[in-house]
């Protein structure tokens, strides 16, 4: 059993090489990896489960999981993903398979957060979601800074499906920051 548990974190090690490939499509040459995404996202899901009063462990979980099949079938951006017949299914099968020889318990609740994540019936998967786009719209605004005009689009269509307050206010507050003012103020001398 410890085996199988070896060569799944070997796959999963994959994730830092699959690179979100969305951003290739604004001509962004080395975009993020899914690994970097899944990091930073469950970071922002903590704050949108901590604000909205949500179980932050299970937002926690939820995302540091909800991007593993891609280190089976890659990332597919919007466009690519049109011409699936059903990508939440090929979605599920390659998790299925990825986790059939983990133990049970451990697979049946990934499994289960993956079906939750996509019916979004509870705050939790809402904010999972939120925080999924909200990452996104984050890493959009810095490649904007880095003269990349072709994302502004994805701000605007993250900001038309975000489900939660706390994420429509980070958004919202996102828009109105230069995104080195942290750093500035750290240099005040």
């Amino acid at each position: 059993m410890i085996k199988n548990i070896v060569q799944y974190i070997f796959e999963i090690f994959q994730l830092k090489r699959v690179q979100h490939t969305g951003w290739q499509l604004a001509h962004v040459q080395n975009p993020d990896s899914v690994a970097e995404h899944v990091l930073l996202a469950a970071q922002i899901g903590y704050l949108i489960a901590d604000r909205e009063g949500a179980d932050k462990d299970m937002v926690l979980r939820m995302l540091v999981f909800h991007d593993n099949a891609e280190a089976r079938i890659g990332d597919l951006h919007k466009i690519s993903q049109r011409y699936f017949i059903d990508k939440v299914a090929i979605e599920q099968r390659a998790l299925n398979d990825q986790v059939s020889l983990l133990p049970k318990r451990v697979a049946d609740v990934f499994v289960a957060d993956f079906v939750e994540m996509e019916q979004k019936n509870s705050l939790e998967a809402q904010i999972v979601k939120d925080a999924d786009y909200l990452e996104q719209a984050f890493q959009a605004r810095l490649y904007q800074m880095q003269g990349h005009q072709g994302v502004k689009n994805w701000i605007e269509n993250i900001r038309k499906a975000l489900q939660t307050d706390a994420a429509k206010k980070i958004l919202a507050e996102m828009l109105l920051t230069d995104p080195m003012d942290w750093a500035v103020q750290l240099k005040k001398v």
